[in-house]
């Protein structure tokens, strides 16, 4: 199994950036996928996930009204477009997935089964 995050880079504060996460080796369909991020000196925090269809999504509050976390079954890929970065949303990014279902958000990292290698996203000032 694979998860392929990309899309990371060094944006100026209230820009965007469009991360993106290419999974292999499992039936993507079947997986609810995660966003989550981690700042350095910082725990992983959970920022969006969204559901196997790609029908419903959850938010941190955090980043609420500035993300849109959206799949293409097709592509096997799950997107993340970020707007009106902050220099606090600086950290590397996770994408995950889980095929545990049911859960009433996807907010633990623990629930998660396989996760990427992260994409660097840094917000200057």
């Amino acid at each position: 199994v694979q998860l392929q995050a990309s899309g990371g880079g060094l944006v100026q504060a209230g820009g965007s950036l469009r991360l993106s996460c290419t999974v292999s080796g499992l039936t993507f369909s079947s997986y609810v996928m995660g966003w989550f991020r981690q700042a350095p000196g910082k725990e992983r925090e959970f920022v969006a996930a969204i559901s196997r269809s790609g029908g419903v999504t959850y938010y941190a509050k955090s980043v609420k009204g500035r993300v849109t976390m959206s799949r293409d079954n097709a592509k096997n890929t799950v997107y993340l477009q970020m707007n009106s970065l902050f220099p606090e949303d600086t950290a590397v990014y996770f994408c995950a997935a889980t095929k545990k279902t049911l859960l009433p958000d996807y907010s633990y990292s623990r629930d998660y089964d396989y996760w990427g290698q992260g994409t660097q996203v840094t917000v200057s000032s």
